[in-house]
């Protein structure tokens, strides 16, 4: 018996296990990857660390300095050190299937994993997005003679030499992926709706400001948009090359169909492409808790606090981090000190009702 399950040990989920440590709450971290590192060890080697917007420092550490070293190897090295010096009880490789009430106690939660299970009073849900990529539906995909990737499985920009490459998306990956590949092989660019540049400095209150519009979603219990979305695009010294080939002004609306060589655009011409790259983001992973019916009319799970808590409203047991406002490093930590604070909460309420 614990007192809470932290599912995930990227970010978030070792920032709240960290805080839980610090209350002394008796709890383990179930992570579905066989070694420290989050979804960061998955992202693709061309990642350098003066790529990525920024790893936010876990409590109490620094991150690793901005260079040219590949991220998926500096950030885990730095998980691998934290865990290992706050002596976090991260359990791996665990793969939860399934979070539901106790069949004894219903006041109690099990974990499932295959034919393990772990009994708790309360669970912080860490596991993120990048186990969820999304790709829409589009008339005539499973015709396309080319090649289909999403931003999880980019091979790095040389893969794409000599071949016409559509990068379809309207988010920062999008615009990387564009800055990589365009002084490499001819590319064309997509995306639903027109893309918003940012001109102006991005300061706390712009960062405050961005994550607060993802909270009022999350408050009204719909799904969330990703923090990114609305901070609007920045170019930075990687893709000046690209801006300079005007890449970036030559952004079409959306196509209406994919043949076998190509997209169809909605006037009926046709642009002949060998690769699409689906820079089209990703889905919160969280159909292992189904069976807790989270989610609200509108489809979402609504947090508590007008969606800058981390307490599911419709079970004060579970807390969410790395969901909505804190699926960014720009408020995991935070949402990881949060949901520890939540978790106590509950905790006391149930001893005083006990």
């Amino acid at each position: 018996m614990l007192d809470s399950v932290v599912i995930g040990a990227g970010q978030a989920g070792l920032s709240a296990s960290f805080h839980l440590r610090r209350l002394d709450i008796p709890h383990v971290v179930l992570d579905a990857d066989a070694a420290p590192g989050g979804a960061w060890q998955h992202r693709w080697d061309a990642l350098t660390m003066r790529d990525v917007h920024g790893v936010a420092e876990l409590p109490g550490s620094l991150p690793p300095a901005r260079s040219r070293e590949r991220a998926n190897t500096a950030i885990p090295q730095y998980f691998t050190a934290y865990e290992r010096e706050h002596e976090l009880p991260v359990i791996r490789p665990v793969h939860v299937d399934r979070v539901q009430n106790d069949d004894r106690d219903p006041e109690l939660l099990v974990v499932s994993a295959g034919e393990r299970s772990w009994r708790s009073r309360t669970l912080v849900n860490a596991t993120g997005t990048w186990s969820q990529p999304f790709v829409p539906r589009f008339p005539g995909m499973e015709t396309f003679a080319g090649e289909q990737l999403h931003t999880v499985a980019y091979p790095g920009p040389e893969h794409f030499i000599g071949k016409r490459t559509l990068v379809v998306g309207g988010g920062a990956s999008a615009v990387q992926f564009l800055g990589a590949i365009a002084p490499l092989t001819d590319v064309v660019w997509a995306t639903r709706s027109e893309p918003v540049w940012r001109t102006d400095e991005f300061t706390p209150e712009a960062g405050a400001a961005s994550v607060a519009l993802v909270e009022q979603r999350v408050a009204a219990g719909l799904p969330p948009q990703s923090v990114v979305s609305v901070t609007g695009l920045v170019l930075r010294e990687q893709e000046r090359e690209a801006e300079r080939l005007g890449v970036y002004r030559a952004r079409r609306p959306m196509f209406a169909r994919i043949e076998p060589d190509g997209v169809r655009w909605a006037d009926g011409s046709f642009e002949p492409v060998d690769v699409i790259l689906w820079a089209t983001g990703f889905r919160p992973a969280i159909a292992h808790l189904a069976p807790l019916r989270l989610r609200s009319a509108a489809g979402g799970i609504q947090l508590d606090r007008g969606g800058r808590g981390t307490t599911a409203a419709a079970d004060a047991r579970v807390q969410l981090v790395g969901y909505g406002p804190s699926a960014s490093t720009i408020g995991a930590n935070r949402a990881g000190r949060t949901a520890a604070s939540g978790v106590r909460r509950y905790l006391q309420r149930s001893a005083r009702a006990a």
